[in-house]
């Protein structure tokens, strides 16, 4: 009995000490998770979108967004979802967020045939598009024929201009754009600089 008693006593003790440990963890992640949220929310609404244009045409829904989901693909691992999809039917035209210089083209990982758009200390990403890749001498570009799109790496693009066309390559499901924002190289919630452009916009027009 006396050692029953003292084996539970030191089960307690264990997890007295377990907890002591954790609780600390489990706040310091707390904390940093709601100051990554604080941060990214001071970096949406601390720009300007009303001269931003909305990165799909004929948008039909939102179909995955921003963060940690289960695999796309199937299987039951968490991964990280760098970007937020906007589903439009196959050919639509994607159009540039904003006015920036074309650093990235390229068509050979998950997010298929892809552009990345430099604007300052914002990167935009547009993936699974329709098109491919191809090199002129020491300069790439992107091409889609029949949705009569060029795209050249140094090229400058105004926002609004189209970019290219909603595709189905790369790593999908189904036809979508798969939109991303970095800013000072750390993934953004793309959401978060939806919300503030509908309301500056809205706010301008009214």
């Amino acid at each position: 009995m006396k050692r029953f008693q003292l084996l539970n006593s030191k089960k307690i003790l264990l997890l007295f000490a377990l907890a002591l440990v954790g609780l600390p963890l489990l706040a310091w992640h707390q904390q940093r998770v709601t100051a990554e949220e604080v941060a990214q929310n001071k970096i949406a609404t601390g720009n300007i979108w009303r001269k931003a244009s909305f990165p799909v045409e004929n948008f039909q829904y939102y179909s995955s967004p921003f963060g940690y989901r289960r695999s796309a693909t199937g299987g039951s691992s968490m991964e990280f979802h760098s970007g937020l999809d906007l589903a439009a039917p196959q050919g639509s035209y994607v159009r540039s967020w904003w006015t920036g210089r074309v650093v990235k083209v390229a068509d050979r990982d998950a997010c298929g045939t892809h552009v990345i758009i430099r604007s300052g200390a914002w990167d935009h990403i547009y993936c699974h598009m329709q098109g491919q890749v191809g090199t002129q001498g020491k300069n790439r570009y992107m091409i889609d024929r029949e949705g009569g799109i060029a795209i050249w790496e140094g090229q400058t693009i105004p926002a609004g201009a189209r970019i290219g066309r909603v595709g189905m390559t790369g790593r999908t499901t189904g036809p979508h754009l798969h939109w991303g924002l970095k800013y000072a190289n750390n993934y953004v919630d793309p959401a978060l600089v939806l919300r503030v452009m509908y309301a500056q916009q809205k706010g301008e027009r009214s």
